[in-house]
């Protein structure tokens, strides 16, 4: 049986992999990740949640004092009733990478070489590290030192090519969380709450139109 650890956060995107790669057969090790982000405790309950039954309990690794000071409002919760916040505000560096180099380092380490993640090609200002390009880059990096191999399944998709994804695959869309600026709901209005908002609502129409055609 194929081994692989699955960069889990609780969100839709990585939570659909991890659907797919149960339906294939694949004996997934989940890891988490806490960067200090204001809603982990959120996402560390979501994601045990969400995870297919049979698949194993998400290890969780604290990475926070890495970003500790950082303005970056995924680890300084705004106040929603006065805060303007902007997408180049939800910027976290080298977030991406560092999410890589762990994975890759906790794969070796238990003798596993295939890490997958949820990442699609990003359309948020600021998240260059979240891009196709990036992806790929790095991937042809990993290459090089050491035998890991990465992949993203998602990396060239659209949210709303996701979400009909989850939906075949009987993913609770709705228990998923992937909220940037509010730590306990969804806001609605960060780019990834938009970004979801509109992926469901195309998703629906796309269903509809099939069933009645």
């Amino acid at each position: 049986m194929k081994n692989a650890i699955l960069l889990a956060s609780g969100g839709l995107d990585s939570t659909t992999v991890a659907y797919s790669l149960e339906a294939q057969g694949v004996e997934v090790v989940p890891v988490f990740f806490d960067y200090g982000q204001h809603c982990v405790e959120t996402e560390w309950s979501r994601v045990n949640e969400v995870l297919p039954a049979a698949m194993r309990r998400p290890e969780r690794f604290d990475i926070s004092d890495i970003f500790r000071g950082s303005p970056s409002r995924l680890i300084r919760e705004a106040d929603l009733w006065k805060d303007d916040v902007h997408d180049d505000d939800l910027y976290v560096p080298y977030r991406t990478m560092l999410f890589f180099a762990a994975a890759a380092a906790r794969a070796q380490t238990i003798g596993v070489f295939d890490v997958y993640t949820g990442f699609i090609n990003s359309n948020h200002a600021k998240e260059i590290d979240c891009t196709a390009d990036f992806m790929n880059g790095l991937g042809n990096l990993i290459d090089n030192i050491g035998a890991v191999r990465f992949t993203s399944p998602f990396r060239f998709s659209s949210k709303a090519e996701v979400v009909r994804e989850a939906l075949r695959l009987g993913v609770p869309v709705g228990r998923t969380y992937s909220c940037q600026a509010a730590s306990d709901f969804p806001c609605g209005a960060c780019p990834n709450c938009v970004d979801r908002l509109d992926a469901l609502q195309d998703a629906r129409l796309t269903y509809t139109d099939t069933k009645v055609g």
